[in-house]
């Protein structure tokens, strides 16, 4: 049968093994939580750089459009431009670059699609087909009274000036 002073002298081991042991496993759980949160932080990250990678074209794009509405121009079709040239540092759409773009663009030559003109009705604003004061001056009083009746003084008569 053993004695005490050789159990205490295990007991103390044992207490020693364990309390080595226990921080032993405190270390693990600390370094396993600090990778864990590593992990968690670079998981969030990947989806940041992923979700904004997924809309920077459409930003630049929306971002394009509107420089371009506000310009009055046209711009080529979005396969011909290098979308991802317009991305600054931060990976958000570049202004300054858009605009210089956009201001490099040729304005459109505006011409009708159809013929003007064609006697298809009033073509106009509200003053066509009036006659103004020079063209009074060359008028006898019998045309005039006539051009009364016909309406075409009437921007003459019933204006405010």
């Amino acid at each position: 049968m053993p004695d005490a002073a050789s159990l205490e002298a295990e007991i103390g081991s044992w207490r020693s093994q364990y309390e080595t042991l226990s921080q032993e496993l405190n270390s693990f759980r600390q370094t396993s939580a600090a990778d864990k949160e590593a992990a968690v932080e670079a998981a969030r990250q990947d989806g940041r750089t992923s979700a904004m990678a997924e809309i920077t074209d459409r930003l630049v794009h929306a971002e394009l459009r509107a420089h371009a509405a506000t310009a009055g121009v046209e711009l080529p079709a979005q396969d011909f431009l290098r979308l991802d040239a317009f991305v600054g540092e931060d990976g958000a759409p570049d202004t300054g670059l858009i605009g210089d773009f956009v201001s490099s663009l040729p304005a459109p030559v505006r011409t009708p699609a159809f013929a003007q003109g064609l006697g298809l009705g009033r073509q106009g604003g509200p003053a066509a087909d009036q006659l103004s004061r020079e063209d009074l001056s060359r008028m006898s009083s019998r045309e005039i009274n006539e051009a009364r009746q016909a309406g075409k003084l009437n921007a003459l008569l019933y204006s405010a000036a």
